[in-house]
């Protein structure tokens, strides 16, 4: 499957055209997703912590809990990712894949970066021949909520989401 997980996009904005690369994260691009995850963390309430953003992304991928799409620029710089983790529905007895972070770094914002990490979730999903993806928003993330509508997504009525802090 990694393989198929490398595109290349150019897209055209105003004048000028913008070049992004989207890649599957491996150890060597631990470096470069790590400081988009930490600032991920803290726009969510948490402490800048670079070190346990590192650790944890490391973690992640040396134990393949998880898939992380990282989004280059021409330079080679991140500027977003998303990451995914495998998951299940017991009532379809079927996999699917759970798309838990989104993130495109605010200089990179409003130039496609989000819709192109969203499709390569979709390849992984079509690829990997899974039930579906599956994902939750802020009900106040009314561009994200746009974004995801945009492609297809649909958002579920009458069901609450319920967490236990331990």
């Amino acid at each position: 499957m990694d393989g198929i997980f490398h595109s290349i996009w150019l897209f055209l904005i105003k004048n000028g055209v913008i070049y992004m690369e989207i890649v599957k994260v491996k150890l060597g691009e631990l470096g470069i997703v790590s400081p988009l995850f930490d600032a991920y963390r803290v726009f969510y309430g948490q402490k800048s912590n670079s070190e346990l953003a590192f650790d944890f992304l490391s973690q992640r991928v040396k134990n393949e809990e998880s898939v992380i799409f990282l989004a280059l620029n021409e330079s080679g710089e991140g500027m977003g990712f998303t990451q995914l983790y495998h998951g299940f529905s017991s009532v379809s007895a079927a996999r699917v894949w759970v798309l838990n972070d989104l993130y495109v770094a605010p200089e990179f914002r409003n130039n496609g970066v989000a819709k192109q990490l969203m499709n390569a979730a979709k390849e992984l999903a079509l690829v990997d021949n899974v039930k579906g993806l599956s994902l939750e928003t802020a009900e106040d993330n009314v561009n994200a909520q746009k974004l995801y509508e945009s492609l297809g997504y649909v958002r579920e009525l009458g069901t609450y989401h319920y967490f236990l802090k331990l």
